[in-house]
């Protein structure tokens, strides 16, 4: 019999790829390109990419490799990404999900930047959270716990008061970090130990509640 998580929080933070929206197709066509540019293999590179911003997965992956070629590296990236939206859908359950969140304070925090978080949410079909901390909004890639720190005091939440919803290693650590309570999403999240897990959005329930909580029933 399966078993129902309810956890209980003031805001709710939601990363992009891979939580709310599939975007496997076109992350692994660019940075398979770029390791076989590089001569590293892909399966390897494909096992650091997710959830970091590019210039952070690169320096992991050329550690001699100055910095300011990863950032102008990365710019090229995400210009490929961002062009490249074929196969990116939404996660199953997303947008009634971003529906119920309607009276829920909430927000995006995400490693792509305004144009590439646009691009996606749009081929998606999902609307984009009025609060958006994107990689121009911080100085740090998650695992760094900068971003959800932000979206936290966009939302006037104490960090303890919101759950994330993540699918990548690096941004449940970020949370953690941020000393916040985490949803995995998907099948990447289940080897990080996440405090409830879902195969997807469809096994979430949303209820706001009198006092101005929310209260979700995870699974």
């Amino acid at each position: 019999m399966p078993v129902t998580t309810v956890l209980t929080a003031r805001a709710l933070l939601l990363d992009m790829d891979g939580t709310l929206v599939n975007s496997d197709a076109s992350v692994e066509r660019v940075w398979r390109r770029w390791a076989e540019r590089h001569g590293l293999n892909g399966d390897e590179i494909m096992k650091v990419v997710h959830g970091r911003q590019g210039y952070a997965s690169m320096a992991l992956l050329l550690p001699d490799r100055p910095m300011e070629q990863n950032h102008a590296d990365n710019a090229r990236m995400l210009a490929e990404e961002t062009a490249d939206t074929e196969g990116v859908v939404a996660i199953p359950g997303a947008a009634d999900f971003l529906a119920a969140l309607a009276d829920v304070p909430h927000a995006l925090v995400t490693s792509a930047n305004v144009a590439l978080s646009t691009a996606r949410m749009a081929a998606a079909g999902l609307a984009l959270p009025d609060v958006r901390i994107t990689a121009e909004s911080v100085g740090a890639s998650k695992p760094d716990p900068e971003g959800f720190l932000k979206g936290a005091a966009e939302l006037g939440v104490a960090p303890a008061d919101c759950v994330v919803f993540e699918d990548s290693g690096a941004g449940i650590a970020a949370a953690r970090a941020a000393g916040m309570r985490v949803v995995g999403v998907g099948p990447r999240a289940a080897f990080h130990r996440p405090d409830a897990l879902v195969t997807d959005l469809t096994e979430i329930a949303v209820e706001a509640q009198p006092d101005g909580t929310v209260r979700l029933r995870v699974g």
